[in-house]
């Protein structure tokens, strides 16, 4: 009994734990993110460059997740992928060292890589110390509600630099960088934390190589087929955003406003949904009986942009909450089932071949989106939107028929 809670007391420190490394890695990245383009701008780089470098920036995030995760399964070294992933965030304070805008581009890139290095193995270690004794939604649901917190401070330094300054040039963007050292260094030292905690209380497996021999299941293909074009169907803030400026529905300070009504609201639902998910899994009796939890997914997803792009702003305020409802959901859930229709030995797999797939329906729902917007064509958004959510409700059947038929 003693040695039953001391293990599960291990778990869950180590759970909120991960969950402050990942709300540091958001105030190091998203803090950059809120401000590169502008620093770009005030050094005189061209909005096309600035453009393709994002771009280039989020494919890479996402294809060298398929890379990465293979690699960390076929090596079985997931902790050093999640220490050299982690470690190039040092490119993020680095920012504030330099003008030239080649070796910006370079910095930018690289913090981009590094996401993408530690994403998959970062995810299967946390799966499985989460699995056996508190429950995989619940670790993925505070992980989100952290990285939410650390999504909305970690702006607001540059913000107060700003502020206090009453100036915002070069010199008050390199300081804003360099601050980013204080996080950085906190995030290191627990990550080290961690990875002695984990290795002392033997809460992740040690997979023999000749042991690595199993294959991704149907139901794997099932669900990230869902996934995708429930993504594909989303509408991403860059064209709600857009819209709500376009058409005057809303000033500046209140889309942004609004925007951090849908992160409050992200937040909640991660930790709501996870529980839920990881109730439905115990409640079912099978491992991928939390997976049913998705049904509502492509039916929300669906009503967003009849809310989000009406001109009516209370519909859009609506619409903006419901975006953070599914934002939540795609955070939490749709990664906590990665882990419960993989094995752990093909988990970093997984994670790579969903991430992929999620960026790529991202990437191009986003840019049709935005391509019809520009065409005055929020019908054909509309119809867009509820094709690709019927797709996924047809697979969400289908998915449903495999947990029914799926052992436990």
């Amino acid at each position: 009994m003693k040695d039953e809670k001391r293990r599960i007391s291990a778990t869950v420190t180590a759970i909120i734990m991960f969950g402050i490394i990942s709300m540091l890695g958001d105030v190091v990245y998203e803090t950059a993110r809120s401000a590169n383009s502008q620093y770009l701008s005030l050094l005189g780089i061209g909005a096309a460059k600035v453009g393709l470098v994002f771009g280039v920036g989020e494919f890479l995030g996402y294809f060298i997740r398929l890379i990465s995760g293979l690699l960390s399964d076929k090596s079985g070294k997931h902790w050093a992928f999640m220490f050299i992933g982690y470690g190039m965030l040092i490119v993020v304070p680095l920012i504030g060292f330099t003008e030239r805008w080649n070796v910006l581009i370079v910095l930018i890139l690289m913090e981009r890589i590094g996401k993408a290095l530690r994403s998959p193995a970062k995810d299967t270690i946390l799966s499985e110390v989460a699995d056996r004794e508190v429950g995989i939604g619940f670790a993925f649901g505070l992980q989100e509600a952290l990285d939410q917190i650390g999504a909305f401070a970690g702006p607001l330094i540059f913000t107060a630099i700003f502020f206090f300054t009453g100036k915002s040039g070069a010199l008050q963007y390199k300081t804003g960088y360099k601050a980013l050292f204080v996080p950085y260094v906190i995030l290191m030292i627990f990550l080290a934390l961690v990875f002695s905690r984990v290795k002392k209380n033997g809460l992740v497996p040690e997979i023999k190589k000749e042991h690595r021999t199993e294959k991704l299941q149907p139901i794997f293909w099932i669900y990230t087929a869902f996934t995708f074009f429930c993504t594909l169907g989303f509408v991403n803030f860059s064209t709600i955003g857009y819209h709500l400026k376009a058409t005057g529905l809303m000033s500046d300070g209140n889309i942004t406003l609004v925007y951090a009504v849908a992160m409050v609201a992200d937040a909640v639902t991660a930790l709501i949904i996870g529980k839920a998910y990881d109730r439905l899994k115990a409640k079912s009796g099978k491992k991928t009986g939390g997976l049913l939890v998705l049904m509502f997914l492509p039916v929300v997803s669906a009503l967003l942009p009849v809310m989000a792009l009406s001109n009516s702003a209370p519909l859009a305020v609506i619409g903006m909450i419901i975006f953070g409802v599914i934002m939540g959901a795609h955070e939490t859930i749709m990664r906590s089932a990665i882990a419960d229709v993989t094995p752990f030995d093909k988990r970093g797999t997984g994670y790579g071949v969903f991430n992929t797939g999620y960026g790529l329906a991202l990437m191009g729902g986003a840019a049709l989106m935005g391509f019809l917007y520009d065409l005055k064509m929020t019908g054909a958004i509309i119809a867009f939107v509820f094709g690709s959510e019927i797709v996924a409700a047809g697979l969400y059947y289908k998915l449903n028929s495999s947990v029914k038929g799926h052992s436990a």
